[in-house]
């Protein structure tokens, strides 16, 4: 076999190794840990893995060898919810919200998303990649390696289309794997406030089909939410796109308990995000369908709202993955280590089941389980060298950038806590 490098002298390596389907029940409190461990690395992959000094079995002249120090490796984060690309800030909503004022009620004010649309319609194509290349460096510098980015700050084809093109050309252009998502229906935009009728016909016969023609989009996804889209608007705009070729994902029972995770399930979405105010019913019916709860904590601490009930849900038999939600409204944090610390404090899941829920089951809810999630011979070489003993620590001591050093595809990109 052909290793271009070994990582060697890793303390605990959690390899997040599973079976066929995404973890549930107390298969999210299971990781397998290999101590005194080494992971070999050939053309961007994995091609051994093992403990003690094995590895020197199948070096050659060429191979490069790193040390991890004795530290944890795990590996590469995985954020499937963010809305990376977009225009502007909203820091001057800031005061309201903590006021108390409803996020619904910014929204029929003008602010709130559609404040967000009117800047990334006036914001150019290189304006919106550098904001947007600026986030990924944070996330890289956190430990991520693949994220899933959506539209949905435009709101007509040629923004829509704009955003689109910005993050598939930051994904060939940034070590971060990009999965990109269709979220035109994410608000009804201004020139058709009190004609929803009009936008969704132009959304589902326009819009969406030339987004899926020009390749642009693997998902599509809703917003489902009272003074958005109702659950039978969402119902039909996301049976078209499974029409169309789409895989399926939804904002689900957010604030109110609409249905929308009844709804995830019976089209049978990849993932369902938020549920904050999901039945029991619902997550009952996710469960059969086998539909994984994205869970965003950090939009509950920053909106001051109630967590969804993560520990129903794993009971349940629901699999769970954790995400940022990073957008410039309800979560201006790109920092998915924070989301996992609040997956512990917020949500009650242990170490153990967030750090499934940011690895191995996030990359179901992206539909990459078979590439990346863990460390396996065959999947891509993305790992994260933390500085902590164990993974207990990653959640105890909170705040701060635990990943020392990043590797994708076999490629150090960051050391030191610093993008390369």
């Amino acid at each position: 076999m052909k290793v271009d490098l070994v990582i060697k002298n890793i303390g605990k390596l959690a390899t997040m190794r599973s079976g066929k389907n995404p973890k549930v029940r107390e298969q999210m409190n299971e990781i397998e840990i290999l101590e005194n461990a080494y992971v070999a690395i050939g053309d961007g992959k994995f091609v051994d893995i093992g403990q003690g000094e094995s590895y020197k079995k199948i070096i050659n002249q060429n191979s490069k060898i790193d040390d991890a120090d004795g530290l944890l490796v795990t590996p590469g984060l995985i954020d499937a919810h963010t809305h990376l690309v977009h225009g502007g800030s909203r820091e001057n909503e800031f005061s309201k919200k903590i006021s108390g004022v409803p996020y619904i009620d910014i929204l029929k004010q003008g602010g709130g998303i559609l404040s967000t649309v009117k800047s990334t319609r006036e914001s150019a194509f290189e304006e919106l990649y550098h904001k947007a290349r600026k986030s990924l460096d944070r996330m890289l510098e956190l430990g991520v390696t693949t994220i899933e980015s959506k539209s949905g700050y435009g709101l007509d084809m040629d923004t829509e289309i704009k955003q689109l093109q910005v993050s598939h050309k930051l994904s060939k252009d940034h070590p971060i794997d990009l999965v990109h998502t269709f979220l035109g229906a994410h608000a009804i935009p201004v020139e058709y406030k009190g004609n929803s009728e009009k936008y969704i016909e132009i959304l589902v016969n326009e819009i969406m089909p030339k987004i899926k023609e020009l390749e642009l989009a693997e998902f599509c996804d809703v917003f489902c939410e009272e003074g958005v889209f109702s659950i039978t608007e969402s119902e039909a705009i996301l049976s078209k796109a499974k029409e169309i070729g789409y895989k399926l994902k939804i904002h689900a029972d957010e604030i109110e308990s609409l249905g929308g995770a009844e709804l995830s399930a019976r089209l049978n979405c990849i993932s369902s995000d938020h549920l904050m105010a999901a039945s029991e019913e619902g997550i009952k019916m996710m469960a059969k369908n086998n539909v994984i709860a994205n869970l965003l904590p950090a939009t509950s601490f920053n909106l001051n709202k109630s967590y969804a009930n993560a520990r129903k849900m794993i009971d349940l038999g629901v699999p769970i993955a954790l995400s940022s939600d990073y957008n410039p409204g309800s979560c201006p944090s790109e920092n998915l280590q924070f989301v996992m610390q609040l997956g512990c404090i917020g949500l009650k899941m242990t170490p153990y089941e967030v750090l499934n829920a940011v690895t191995i089951n996030a990359a179901y809810a992206v539909d990459r389980q078979d590439e990346i999630g863990s460390i396996e011979v065959g999947k891509k070489a993305d790992l994260v060298v933390f500085d902590a003993p164990n993974i207990e620590y990653l959640m105890y001591h909170f705040g701060v950038n635990h990943a020392n050093k990043v590797y994708k595809d076999g490629i150090l990109v960051v050391d030191d806590k610093k993008v390369l």
